[in-house]
């Protein structure tokens, strides 16, 4: 059967929002245009280019003089290799029960990693030394996955932040026990800009071994990178990078997009926008009766609880996802385009929805 005949066009309406994910968000024109700048002519292939190399030292620039980054495609694929980086074949890793890597990436760090996740119930999203103290023990046990890492995440998957002490207080109890540290920091800019800090502050500073460094949350097209930290908690990087399928060819598109979002300020600006515009939008729902937001706002993402029925009738005029359907929870993201109008417009829905009740 033969392909339609087709001009390549626009088919979607770029005046459509939705608060589902900043995921849903196009790349910022900052990192197209850069994009573009990288094209054209002939680089070295898989990481040996201008571009990768200018990477590094823009990296040491936000994470210190030893920090080492390895673009990769995919988030789920940067903390697939940073915890491979950090344990043996026998070792696990201790997670809050809400992280990214037990609920949303499919079983990857178990089925693609050999990993076994050794999960700890929280309320906010957040590890402790005492949570973690929950599955931080057997090591001599053989009939238990050792404990070797410890993984958190900045900003937590329901939007809280960990203060630089809490995460120091977790890297001094983790290396106490033996165990390395890793930050899924898929959202890290937005963490930076609402605690006003360098994420060096939260990351090298305080003990961090291994990072996952987001870029497509905060504009970029594609690509992430893993950031070594301490050297002597890892080795053979680039082989587990390409075991595990994180090695591009064309290296270049993923590096050029992390230097024009992080040689300047460009991941700032468009977090600190994104984390403005979820509380803005928090604002507005608390003034609407019947609606209750479950966490603090210290991010760009607002968790609410709303009745079932409106959930349903507002998502045909907006995307947003259930985060808990049976208790009737939900969760909003703010992107980096994210607008004043398009939180207002929202809230406005909201109370129309509510109204109905």
């Amino acid at each position: 059967m033969n392909p339609p005949k087709t001009d390549a066009r626009r088919r979607h309406d770029p005046a459509v929002r939705g608060f589902a994910s900043d995921n849903y968000a196009g790349a910022h024109p900052e990192v197209l245009a850069a994009l573009a700048l990288a094209n054209g002519g002939h680089q070295v292939a898989y990481g040996e280019d201008d571009y990768t190399d200018h990477l590094q030292l823009i990296i040491r620039s936000h994470f210190g003089a030893g920090a080492e980054a390895f673009p990769v495609f995919n988030g789920t694929g940067a903390n697939v290799v940073a915890l491979q980086a950090v344990t043996d074949r026998w070792g696990a890793v201790i997670c809050a029960e809400s992280a990214h890597i037990n609920v949303d990436e499919g079983g990857a760090p178990e089925r693609m990693g050999g990993l076994k996740l050794l999960t700890v119930p929280t309320p906010d999203g957040k590890l402790t030394p005492e949570l973690i103290d929950r599955q931080a023990y057997g090591w001599d046990d053989e009939h238990r996955a050792m404990p070797q890492v410890v993984s958190i995440t900045q900003s937590t998957e329901l939007g809280t932040l960990y203060t630089p002490a809490e995460i120091r207080a977790i890297c001094d109890h983790a290396h106490a026990h033996g165990m390395k540290v890793h930050l899924d920091g898929s959202r890290i800019s937005n963490a930076a800009a609402s605690l006003d800090v360098p994420m060096r502050t939260f990351t090298d500073a305080v003990g961090v071994d291994i990072l996952s460094l987001g870029g497509t949350k905060n504009g970029a097209l594609f690509g992430e990178a893993v950031v070594v930290l301490n050297r002597d908690a890892v080795s053979h990087m680039k082989h587990l990078r390409k075991l595990s399928m994180q090695l591009a060819s064309k290296m270049r598109f993923v590096s050029v997009q992390l230097e024009a979002l992080l040689a300047k300020d460009l991941w700032l600006r468009n977090a600190r926008h994104a984390n403005e515009m979820a509380q803005r939008l928090a604002e507005g729902v608390r003034a609407v009766h019947g609606v209750e937001i479950l966490h603090p706002v210290q991010a760009n993402a607002v968790f609410a609880r709303l009745p079932h029925e409106v959930t349903l009738r507002l998502q045909k005029r907006y995307r947003f996802y259930f985060w808990d359907e049976a208790g009737g929870d939900v969760r909003w993201m703010c992107a980096f385009d994210t607008t004043e109008d398009d939180v207002d417009g929202f809230v406005a829905a909201l109370k129309e929805e509510m109204a109905q009740q």
